[in-house]
């Protein structure tokens, strides 16, 4: 804002000296009177001067507040913030230029000031003072409610420097330990591609805020320093990875190897249970001796192009070939089991399929108890399966008769069985866990 022009007291007394020492001065209104009301209305003049300056600074000092919180804060509350004090703006620029015009409108020092025209001066400088103060007020008020605002933009600023320091200080971190592989003879070309790419980041950072403004500048100096401590952090445990690699490698091949000498027992398996039992208790398996060799063979070649991708350094490729090589010697590890777990397990009940009988029936009757405990009757959603449970039981006991019983329809039928009854308490319990 400008000021108008502001009369002080040693111009309105260098104005009296000239015209003859401290000689009063007579208007066409009425002798003293237009002289008492030219002082009154210069009293008014000074008073709306000040009422003007106080308010520029008012102005100009929260200015430099909310340039800070525009700069710094993009949320709705700033963004606010920022208009309404655009609005205020508006408001002293219309109370200033009453204020000007009013100055600008009467002459106080016209030697033929009469008392009228001086009155209404001073009316008008009142009012200009009056509006200035209401201004200001107003605009204080409006500060003072900005001072949450203000805090977090004045705090998030002094983030500022730490936060470009720190991040200059993990890129140099990184790039120290991306040299120290490099030395140990790893190549690391990823991580240094990663690095590289950092580059156009940190040349904005170098520019500053004054060109990218506070809060993109930290928020830039945040993302370099998360970006450049994962490469520092993926390369200070890269010699660690390769030996890794290189222990899986080793352990891999032992189990491949490992895997193709029991693939080649499955058929004696298979044999003695064709021999033994009826087709229902081994017909699912006879493709597992196929299975295994084929899932063992083509982890043997995943294996092969794991080893490959190590010597080449392709540190990712290597990872997913040995996860899909485990996959692979799973497959076939559980192929080759499960002949070997099935003649185990009906060996087992056919030379005493009582014990399993026994089982089954004890783990009904535990289930039986808890779904009548605290109660004189048993919920029907309990009871039936429970119930149903025990005629499976009979007729699973009553289907060994004959020369040879279908022992893999027994074992399978008890397995059944026993998870109808496991679901039942876990529905009791937790129904009573939900009501207790």
């Amino acid at each position: 804002m400008t000021p108008g022009p502001v009369s002080t007291y040693g111009e309105r007394t260098h104005v009296a000296s000239v015209n003859g020492g401290g000689a009063r001065r007579w208007g066409w209104g009425g002798g003293g009177r237009a002289e008492n009301r030219r002082a009154e209305a210069q009293d008014a003049k000074d008073a709306a001067a000040a009422a003007f300056y106080e308010l520029d600074t008012a102005q100009r000092d929260l200015r430099i507040s909310i340039e800070t919180l525009d700069a710094v804060d993009d949320s709705p509350a700033a963004r606010r913030a920022v208009a309404d004090f655009a609005e205020f703006g508006r408001r002293i620029d219309r109370v200033s230029h009453d204020y000007i015009s009013a100055v600008d409108a009467h002459d106080l020092d016209r030697d033929d000031l009469d008392a009228d025209t001086a009155s209404r001066a001073r009316r008008a400088l009142v009012e200009a003072r009056e509006a200035l103060e209401r201004t200001r007020r107003d605009l204080e008020r409006f500060g003072q409610g900005l001072t949450p605002l203000l805090e977090k933009a004045e705090s998030r600023l002094a983030r500022l420097a730490p936060a470009v320091e720190r991040a200059r200080q993990a890129l140099l971190a990184a790039t120290e330990a991306l040299d120290a592989v490099r030395a140990s003879g790893l190549r690391a070309d990823d991580l240094a591609a990663r690095l590289a790419a950092l580059s156009p980041e940190l040349t904005k950072l170098n520019e500053g805020a004054g060109r990218h403004g506070v809060r993109e500048t930290i928020q830039r100096a945040d993302r370099l320093l998360r970006e450049a401590e994962e490469v520092r952090e993926e390369a200070e445990r890269l010699p660690e990875r390769a030996a890794e690699i290189d222990r899986r490698l080793a352990s891999l091949r032992t189990r491949a190897q490992a895997l193709h000498t029991r693939a080649g027992k499955v058929e004696p398996v298979l044999s003695e249970l064709r021999r033994r039992f009826t087709a229902a208790c081994w017909e699912d398996l006879q493709q597992v001796p196929e299975q295994a060799t084929r899932a063992v063979l083509q982890a043997e070649e995943r294996l092969a192009e794991a080893r490959r991708a190590r010597e080449e350094q392709r540190w990712a490729d290597a990872t997913a070939l040995l996860a899909t090589v485990r996959a692979l010697l799973n497959e076939a590890d559980e192929a080759v089991s499960a002949a070997g777990d099935r003649l185990q397990r009906l060996n087992d009940v056919s030379f005493d399929h009582s014990g399993e009988v026994e089982r089954v029936r004890f783990a009904i009757r535990d289930a039986q108890r808890l779904a009548m405990s605290g109660r004189s009757r048993p919920d029907p959603r309990h009871a039936g399966p429970l119930d149903g449970a025990v005629a499976r039981l009979e007729r699973a006991e009553a289907g060994l008769s004959g020369r040879h019983p279908d022992w893999w329809h027994f074992v399978t039928e008890l397995d059944a069985i026993r998870e109808t009854v496991a679901r039942v308490v876990r529905e009791i319990r937790r129904e009573r866990a939900a009501g207790g």
